[in-house]
C-alpha cells in the first residue's frame, strides 16, 4: 500500500480515511479547505521524477480536468507532493461519489440485462464525449467504473474513473519488454502488442467488460503477460445464452482488428436501443390501470417538478431519435397542465407551450395507450382542431402517453407530419419504448431530488 503522505498536499489537500488501496496507489477521503467541500485524492506510489517529465504532463493535465460529463467522475485537480529529497508522488483529485464500483457490484451477484444495458450506455457516453476531445482513456475496467447509486429502487448511474495512465510513469501495469499501460486482463490486442492506440482500443475494453457483465468471469484471466497475449491468439467466448442482438454488438466490439470495430456513435445508437428494448419491456411488467381523476393527476405532475425546469439534452436526444425513427419533421416530449400544454422538448418546432384545448396531447392524455391520427384531413376528430384546419397544416399525429408507476398520463411522447403516413404496430412499440425511457428518467430524477443531501459514501479505484 501507498504511504500515506503528511501535512496539507498541495497546500489544501486534508487527507482523511482510506477508501481504497492497490498496488500503484492508495485513495482517500480529503477536505479540500480552500473550498470547503470533501473530494477523493489518488495517491501514486513514491516515484523519482524530473521536473521536465512534469512539464510535460501539464498540456494533458489540463485537458482533462476541463471534462465535465454524467458519465465521468469529474478531476478536478492534479499535483505532485514531495515525500522526499528526491522522491516525488503525484496526486489526482477527483468528485467524492456515492456508490460501489463494477468489480465489487458483479462479486455480489448476477446483474439484469436491463442493468448491463444502462451501464453500458451510460460508458458510451462518456467515451464518445472524452474521443470527441481527443482523449482515449486506455484502462478500462470494472474497477475503474463507479455505480453512482440514488436509491436502492432506481438504477446506479455508471462512471468512469482513473483517467491518470498518461499522468504517471507509476501507472504502467505490466513491466514486461513491449508491453504498454492498461491492466492486463481488459487490454486490446494493439495495446498487447505495444502499439499506438486510438479509439477503438476503448471500444474493445469496453466490450470485454460488458461480456464480464454477462459471465461474471474474465474473459482473459491468468497472468498478465499470458493473459495479454491470449487476445492475440482467439477471440473471447460469447456464451449461447447472450441474445443474437448482443452477441453481434459484443463480437463486433471485440473483433481483434481495430478497423472492423464500430464507432463509438455507432456503440452508443447500439446501446441506447438495448435500454429502450429492455426498459419498455420492465415497464410493459409493471403497467398499472389508467387513473383519469383530473386533481390526482395534476398532483402527480407537480410532484415530478418539470414544468419550470430548463431545457434538457437527454429528452432532445429522444425526441431527435424519434423524429429519425419515424422520419417525421417534428417530435415532442408534452406535459399537460391544467390549462396549456408545455414543450419540455421538441425537435422541429419552435414552440414552447400551447393551450391545452386545441393540443391533440390533451386527447392522448386519456388514451390507455397510443393514439394514432393517420389522415387528419379526413379523421373526424381532427377535422375542426385549428392545428388541422388552421395555418399550420398538421396532417399526421401519433402520440404515446407518458404514465407514471401508479397509473396517471402526464403528457405524450408524439411525433407529428404534415403529410398523412400509415404507422406499424412496430413503430408504434418503438414509441412506447422510446416515451418509458422518458418516464424511466422522470423517475429517477425525482428520487435524485429525495436524497439530495444524504451523506455518501466513496468510492473510487485505486488499482
Amino acid at each position: 500500500m501507498t504511504a500515506k503522505p503528511t501535512g496539507l498536499l498541495g497546500h489544501r489537500y486534508e487527507l482523511k480515511e482510506l477508501i481504497g488501496s492497490g498496488g500503484m496507489a492508495s485513495v482517500y477521503r480529503a477536505t479540500d479547505d480552500r473550498l470547503g467541500r470533501d473530494v477523493a485524492i489518488k495517491v501514486f506510489t513514491t516515484v523519482a521524477i524530473e521536473q521536465d517529465d512534469i512539464q510535460r504532463q501539464q498540456a494533458e493535465i489540463n485537458v482533462l480536468a476541463s471534462l465535465s460529463h454524467h458519465s465521468l467522475v469529474t478531476l478536478f485537480d492534479v499535483g505532485v507532493h514531495k515525500a522526499a529529497s528526491d522522491r516525488r508522488q503525484i496526486f489526482l483529485v477527483m468528485e467524492l461519489v456515492d456508490g460501489i464500483d463494477l468489480r465489487d457490484r458483479l462479486l455480489e451477484g448476477v446483474l439484469s440485462v436491463r442493468n448491463i444495458a444502462q451501464v453500458g450506455y451510460d460508458l458510451a457516453e462518456g467515451l464518445e464525449y472524452i474521443h470527441g476531445r481527443g482523449i482515449v482513456h486506455r484502462d478500462i475496467k470494472p474497477a475503474n467504473i463507479l455505480l453512482a447509486q440514488y436509491s436502492s429502487r432506481f438504477r446506479a448511474r455508471a462512471k468512469l474513473t482513473d483517467f491518470g495512465i498518461a499522468l504517471s510513469p507509476a501507472s504502467t501495469r505490466l513491466t514486461s519488454e513491449g508491453m504498454t499501460t492498461g491492466t492486463a486482463a481488459y487490454l486490446s490486442p494493439e495495446q498487447a502488442r505495444g502499439e499506438e492506440v486510438g479509439p477503438a482500443s476503448d471500444i474493445y475494453s469496453l466490450g470485454l467488460v460488458l461480456l464480464e457483465c454477462f459471465t461474471r468471469e474474465v474473459a482473459f484471466d491468468g497472468q498478465p503477460v499470458q493473459a495479454a497475449l491470449a487476445r492475440l491468439l482467439r477471440d473471447p467466448v460469447i456464451p449461447a445464452s447472450v441474445s443474437p442482438a448482443w452477441r453481434d454488438l459484443l463480437s463486433t466490439m471485440l473483433a481483434r482488428d481495430p478497423a472492423d470495430r464500430p464507432d463509438i456513435g455507432e456503440v452508443v445508437l447500439a446501446l441506447r436501443q438495448a435500454v429502450i428494448t429492455e426498459t419498455g419491456r420492465h415497464r410493459g411488467d409493471e403497467q398499472v390501470p389508467l387513473s383519469t381523476d383530473e386533481a390526482e393527476r395534476m398532483a402527480a405532475v407537480a410532484r415530478l417538478d418539470i414544468l419550470d425546469t430548463p431545457p434538457d439534452g437527454t429528452f432532445d436526444r429522444i425526441t431527435a431519435l424519434a423524429a429519425r425513427i419515424f422520419d417525421v419533421p417534428i417530435a415532442i416530449v408534452s406535459i399537460v397542465d391544467h390549462d396549456r400544454i408545455w414543450f419540455k422538448s421538441h425537435t422541429g418546432l419552435d414552440l414552447e407551450q400551447i393551450a391545452r384545448d386545441p393540443g391533440l396531447c390533451s386527447s392522448a392524455i386519456m388514451q390507455d395507450g397510443p393514439w394514432v391520427i393517420e389522415d387528419a384531413r379526413t379523421d373526424a376528430r381532427a377535422l375542426t382542431n385549428p392545428l388541422v384546419a388552421g395555418g399550420f397544416g398538421l396532417q399526421f399525429y401519433a402520440g404515446v402517453p407518458l404514465r407514471t408507476k401508479d397509473g396517471f398520463n402526464l403528457g405524450t411522447l408524439c411525433v407529428l407530419d404534415f403529410e398523412p403516413r400509415a404507422v406499424t404496430d412496430a413503430e408504434l412499440a418503438t414509441l412506447e419504448d422510446l416515451a418509458a425511457l422518458v418516464m424511466n428518467e422522470l423517475e429517477l430524477r425525482l428520487e435524485h431530488r429525495r436524497q439530495q443531501g444524504r451523506p455518501g459514501a466513496a468510492s473510487t479505484s485505486a488499482d
